[in-house]
């Protein structure tokens, strides 16, 4: 598991988060995932930029090996 954190740190970082940012993006994602389960990855980006992230834009990737993170926590 410590493995794909560093991979989705690196992804992130290398978008522009500072890593004190990091932990409140995942959770943002993770609390959007978790109560829209079927939520399409241009509707997340919406999401994330009302919550205040900007124009980010979140890739599959990134989106998958957060989901990862969040299922291996057992949730």
């Amino acid at each position: 598991m410590n493995q794909l954190n560093e991979i989705l740190i690196h992804r992130l970082e290398n978008k522009g988060f500072s890593p004190v940012a990091i932990p409140r993006f995942v959770k943002d994602v993770t609390d959007a995932v978790s109560s829209h389960h079927y939520m399409g990855l241009q509707e997340m980006n919406r999401r994330l930029e009302l919550l205040g992230w900007g124009a980010i834009e979140l890739d599959y990737h990134t989106l998958q090996l957060i989901i990862a993170g969040f299922e291996a926590e057992g949730f």
